[in-house]
Formats: structure tokens, sequence, C-alpha cells
């Protein structure tokens, strides 16, 4: 199988850029092995496998350093650097995910940036940098609507900002996208940002005071 039949085999631009809720079939996990040693000089193999095993999988020291590797093979790799923004986030090293994010979009500048600033916004609210975090996701949310991580860190943002009324209303509008408040797939690999965004929306949906 040539690297396109792998990368469809696998399945995998069904679940890297809608960041599904649910977990992804095993065979998928199963068949990335067999795509990494058929493909292990192609840039695009490795950052979807390692956006797939960071966010699915266990152990992120592994996609951490196959992402490392698409960057490595292709420092121009715009697509890579956004995925990496994302495994970082998932890591727990906000700082790098927000440097990774921009270079993103400085060697994409006409790409869709509303997801990137999803990710920034994701970053400075781990950071606590609440007002900052605010101003990436409102544009990210304009930008691209059915985004639904976006309503998801805003709520969260809103709420822990003390900012009910607009924090319900953000809300409102996710639960008229999914019915997934909470999402059943946590890739945050510490436990205080875990419970940073689960507490945030808790408190969007009045479960806390």
């Amino acid at each position: 199988m040539d690297v396109v039949g792998w990368r469809r085999g696998l399945g995998l631009e069904r679940y890297v850029p809608a960041f599904r809720d649910n977990d992804i079939d095993g065979e998928v996990l199963r068949r990335l092995s067999q795509a990494l040693a058929a493909a292990a000089d192609d840039p695009g193999v490795l950052g979807r496998a390692a956006m797939v095993l960071g966010r699915f999988g266990e152990d992120i020291d592994t996609a951490l350093a196959l992402i490392d590797r698409a960057l490595a093979l292709n420092p121009s790799f715009a697509y890579g650097w956004y995925w990496s923004g994302w495994l970082h986030l998932f890591a727990g090293q906000a700082d790098v995910a927000i440097q990774h994010f921009e270079t993103s979009m400085r060697l994409n500048p006409r790409g869709q940036r509303g997801f990137h600033l999803s990710g920034i916004g994701l970053a400075r609210l781990i950071n606590h940098r609440f007002d900052d975090a605010l101003a990436a996701l409102r544009i990210s949310l304009e930008e691209i609507p059915a985004f639904i991580p976006t309503y998801r860190t805003l709520a969260t943002c809103y709420a822990l900002m003390g900012r009910r009324d607009e924090a319900r209303s953000i809300l409102a509008r996710l639960r008229a996208l999914t019915p997934i408040v909470q999402p059943t797939v946590n890739p945050f690999r510490k436990p205080e940002h875990r419970e940073l965004l689960a507490s945030g929306l808790r408190l969007a949906a009045g479960e806390e005071k």
C-alpha cells in the first residue's frame, strides 16, 4: 500500500481534523505500527499518527517524538506545526504549544486560523491568562462557528471569569451542536489541566457554585 493508501486506510482524516468526542476504532490504533513501518519518512503519516496516539493513546512521549520527526523531515510543514501545538497542549506545555500554533500560521497565512486560535485560546486559559484567552477564542468562534472544542473552552473561560450568563449562552450554543458537554475523551495528561477544564464546564452548566 502506498503512502496515500496508508493515510486512507488508517482513516486518520476522519479523526485528526474533527476532534471527535468518542473513542476511535481499536483497529486504527493496531494498524498505526504498520503504517509507520511502511511510511516512516512521510511527514503526513507521521503527523497524523502522532495526533491519533496523542489524543487517544496513553504514551504522549511517543506522539511528541513522531511529530518532532515529521517536522525534522519537513520544517515547513504547516499542518505538522499545528498538530504539534495540540500535542504539546495535551502534554501540558502551553507556552510551546502557542509558539507552534503561531509558526503554523506564519507558514500558511491563508489557512483557517480559527483552528489555531482555538488552540492558542486554550493554552492561554491553561496559563490562567483569561482575558487573552477570551480574545483568541471569540475570533476563533467567529471564523469557524462549527468547531466544537472552541465552545467548550470559551464557556469554561467565561465561567472561570465569573461571567456566568455568557458562559450559559455559549453552552446553549454548544448543546445545539452536540449533546456532549463534557468530552468523553480527555487527552490532557496533567491532572490539574483536566480538572481546570472540567470544573469550568461544570460552572458553566450550573453544577458548581
